[in-house]
């Protein structure tokens, strides 16, 4: 059988639009006499749709697009259509939704549902949806298709996790005479997780001795990043195909005639890159925005952000800001104008002292007594971040902040100054992971200044500061943020890996009083297995111990 995975980049909300890319990408095949074009999980809603699908009109116009895409199916006769959509299960009990896969094939449409929902991390899909009432395969031409959706597939992710599922859907397809297994996913990025999947349907292909396709959602949407890499596998669990990573690619396979090919994983700080320009490439995009500003420091955090924005839009759709103030320094200033210069962005320098003698002179008496602490740091930084959103607003620029994970996780930012914007760009990226980012940068040539690399990270908010001052070093710091955030481990566990108990207990309760910034902070891309944000639900008004 010849297949046509549409490894396609839908837009949240627009129906229409999706539908079109369905239209647009059946003319771009007709010749290649395809049996079947595969579009990922919710294609026809993009995913993930949210709260849309609690919205009658919007599932009403998903039916409206099913019928719309069964006419079109029948101007090409002898080629199915495999997409994903919103399709209500009649009933008048549960959430009244299945998470369907819609093969339409000459007029005439058949629906397969979705049977294991998932309910961690980022996911909250028992929220809209019905589990599938049965787990059955649909005859298609001469195969005997076993379709899945994403989750389906991840019964054993290979990896030991426990989800609490009764039953594989997968070894269901096989077992009931599937001759071809397809998987139609949406399955967001995350740093290692290319290497996941492949070994899950590279399993399935072996263990069932059947091809397998997984076609896979591409794009940003809001915080997740969807990176492709869709795959086709013989019956020996051989990779035929593997499409490209971050980018929308159209190809036909002939699964009967397929070679075997190697596999080799995209380099982690690549691909850590390549996500995050996407994120923001398709956040402004889909937001309205054209055009990016950034506040430069001089310091690493500020000048990977910009070049990741720089190669999202282009250098024509940056501005980068300097603020100089009472403590930055010369070095820091020159860093962030080379900066700068080698990505030929904008520059604009605002000196920010005579804003803070006039703060300073204004509280000077409702400050009476009191000496001097952060709160006199925290007012330059909410004074550049006064600054960057009126130039925000008076030129339509998204405002990209440029905090890293480890300083959000422990508060090290400020609200209402640093933390102003509308995408937190790597907010997910721990700190020691923005130093590899600005290697991967500097690989072939300096982008970065080499003196923004080595100097000691400092906020320059009092004199000589420095961020090992109140932070342990990056490299303990991060560690025992990963145990505690994406592990899930307690304080104890953590001290039984070698930490220093002090360090953990102080890290532990900095990530615990943060909690109330991070849930004010801008929506921030998801790179690593735990991120800040939609996919960790903590409570703010809470007291708890270990």
């Amino acid at each position: 059988m010849k297949v046509t995975v549409a490894q396609l980049n839908p837009v949240v909300g627009d129906i229409s639009g999706n539908t079109g890319k369905i239209a647009d990408t059946l003319s771009l095949c007709k010749d290649e006499s395809t049996d079947l074009v595969i579009f990922p999980e919710l294609f026809l809603t993009g995913y993930p749709p949210g709260d849309f699908l609690e919205r009658p009109w919007f599932i009403k116009k998903a039916g409206e697009a099913i019928s719309k895409a069964a006419e079109l199916s029948k101007d090409y006769p002898d080629t199915g259509i495999l997409a994903g959509a919103p399709v209500p299960t009649g009933k008048n009990t549960g959430s009244g939704l299945y998470n369907s896969a819609v093969l339409i094939h000459n007029g005439k449409v058949i629906f397969t549902h979705k049977s294991l929902l998932p309910v961690y991390d980022v996911f909250d899909e028992v929220r809209y949806f019905d589990p599938a009432p049965d787990v059955r395969t649909v005859r298609f031409k001469d195969e005997v298709i076993g379709i899945s959706i994403c989750e389906d597939a991840w019964y054993d992710d290979g990896q030991g996790s426990n989800r609490n599922y009764l039953f594989d859907p997968v070894e269901l397809l096989a077992g009931n005479g599937a001759t071809l297994l397809v998987n139609i996913s949406a399955s967001p990025f995350y740093a290692g997780k290319e290497e996941v999947r492949h070994r899950i349907f590279r399993n399935h292909a072996k263990k069932h001795n059947l091809p397998v396709v997984f076609v896979n959602q591409v794009g940003g949407n809001d915080e997740l990043i969807f990176d492709g890499r869709s795959m086709c596998f013989n019956d020996k669990g051989e990779l035929v195909e593997i499409f490209p990573p971050f980018r929308e690619c159209v190809k036909t396979v002939d699964l009967d005639a397929g070679k075997a090919v190697a596999y080799t994983p995209q380099d982690k700080t690549e691909s850590v890159h390549d996500a995050l320009v996407l994120g923001i490439r398709d956040y402004m995009k889909k937001s309205g925005f054209t055009k990016a500003v950034v506040g430069l420091s001089g310091g690493i955090d500020s000048a990977v952000t910009c070049c990741l924005v720089k190669e999202a839009v282009g250098s024509a759709n940056v501005l980068g800001v300097s603020m100089p103030g009472p403590y930055s320094s010369k070095g820091s200033f020159e860093d962030a104008h080379k900066l700068a210069e080698n990505l030929g962005i904008e520059f604009m320098v605002i000196p920010v002292s005579g804003v803070y003698s006039s703060y300073i002179e204004a509280l000077k008496e409702a400050f009476a007594g009191c000496g001097t602490d952060t709160t006199e740091e925290n007012i330059q930084a909410r004074i550049r971040g006064n600054i960057l959103m009126a130039l925000s607003n008076k030129f339509g620029h998204i405002l990209l902040t440029t905090g890293n994970k480890s300083e959000l996780a422990v508060g090290y930012c400020t609200l209402y100054g640093d933390m102003s914007g509308g995408l937190a760009v790597i907010s997910d990226v721990p700190k020691t992971m923005v130093y590899e980012l600005a290697r991967f940068i500097n690989r072939n040539y300096e982008v970065i200044p080499q003196d923004t690399i080595e100097k000691p990270p400092s906020a320059e908010l009092r004199p000589d500061q420095e961020d090992q001052d109140t932070l342990p070093p990056y490299g303990i710091l991060d560690r025992i943020l990963y145990y505690y955030i994406d592990e899930g481990c307690s304080p104890d566990e953590i001290i039984g890996k070698g930490f220093e108990p002090g360090i953990v207990e102080w890290v532990v309760r900095a990530v615990d009083r943060s909690e109330f910034k991070r849930r004010q902070a801008p929506p921030g891309l998801k790179v690593t297995t735990k991120a800040f944000g939609m996919g960790r639900r903590m409570p703010l008004a809470a007291k708890y111990e270990y």
